[in-house]
């Protein structure tokens, strides 16, 4: 055999040897670890972005409960909170001591997409135009919204190989992104149900968002 038929035989070896998983398996050994979770904790970081302006990045915990229970508490910057109670989602910036409220139906806070993670998960249904490449740690999947009124117009996110998913990139029309970055991740802590009822700090101005 030539060296150049061994290294092309080499480079074909080695191909197959790290092709991507397949992306069937992929999706729903993601669906059984978080549609099997009744609750879950994890260490967030945020970073928004829009056109013509800086990245903002923030940070905390996220705590999720089922059925769409989420509660952020924030420890950059300290204070605020975005929490759903599965009927409405409560913003509170502690710089100007207000409280948004807002349906959850109406809200178009991309935070609002995270609760897929413990509702009955199925990406065929809610997603469509898949597309994978390997990853940092993992793979990355990408995947558009079947609803036309999803405050959302594409989600990307990284998968280990334990199906944690360990980044999410949220992008919305104009430009705008949202993306997540995950550690920590607990699957079914003792979460109290007083955690996801938002009660407005003293003094606090509450404003109805979309009626």
């Amino acid at each position: 055999m030539s060296r150049f038929a061994l290294w092309v035989c080499l480079l074909s070896v080695s191909a197959a040897a790290y092709a991507s998983p397949d992306l069937t398996a992929i999706l729903k050994g993601v669906e059984d670890r978080y549609n099997r979770a009744q609750t879950l904790a994890v260490h967030f970081e945020q970073t928004y972005e829009a056109p013509q302006r800086g990245p903002k990045t923030e940070s905390g915990e996220l705590f999720l409960r089922k059925p769409g229970r989420m509660h952020w508490r924030y420890s950059q910057p300290a204070g605020k909170l975005f929490v759903s109670d599965g009927k409405f989602v409560y913003l509170y910036t502690p710089a100007n001591n207000r409280v948004e409220r807002t349906k959850v139906k109406e809200s178009d806070d991309m935070r609002a997409p995270l609760a897929f993670l413990l509702g009955k998960l199925n990406f065929e249904r809610d997603f469509k135009r898949f597309t994978y490449h390997p990853g940092d740690g993992g793979t990355w999947v990408a995947a558009e919204p079947r609803s036309g009124k999803a405050p959302f117009t594409k989600v990307e996110f990284l998968v280990s190989p334990s199906y944690e998913i360990r980044q999410l990139i949220v992008a919305e029309e104009g430009g705008s992104s949202m993306e997540f970055r995950f550690d920590q991740e607990k699957l079914n802590p003792a979460l109290a149900a007083s955690l996801f009822r938002f009660q407005p700090p003293p003094g606090a101005e509450v404003v109805e968002g979309a009626e």
